[in-house]
């Protein structure tokens, strides 16, 4: 198995010993995004639609660099820290992509990296 790492500056950088995605020929695995402005590296301000919006454009960011879009995404993870969120992320999160949508898991969790409200991460296939 080859593994190639996907980088670009479109997105932000990685604040740990990680990849932005790792490309293994057929599939791409990105990392989990968090809202962070690629330029500034800070969260963005503003509610969780305004965090999922800077998510979706990391991540779309990164497809690009793989030469992929959200039409290859067969799978997304989500990880909220508010259920109570679920309707608003969904939304924006809708604004980005086609049907047939791709498979999804919604997860609450405790706490996320920076105390952000919202991080995903994406699976697709060429």
């Amino acid at each position: 198995m080859t593994r190639k790492a996907i980088q670009t500056n479109k997105a932000p950088q990685a604040i740990g010993p990680y990849s932005q995605a790792i490309d293994l020929g057929e599939l791409v695995l990105v990392s989990g995004q968090i809202p962070l402005n690629p330029e500034t590296m800070q969260v963005v301000e503003g509610d969780v639609v305004a965090q999922t919006n800077q998510v979706m454009r990391n991540l779309e960011a990164i497809l690009e660099e793989a030469g992929l879009t959200f039409e290859h995404v067969a799978k997304f993870t989500i990880y909220i820290t508010n259920m109570d969120d679920f309707a608003k992320i969904n939304e924006a999160y809708a604004k980005y992509l086609t049907e047939p949508y791709p498979a999804r898991a919604t997860v609450e969790v405790s706490k996320l990296p920076k105390g952000v409200n919202v991080e995903m991460d994406v699976i697709a296939k060429r």
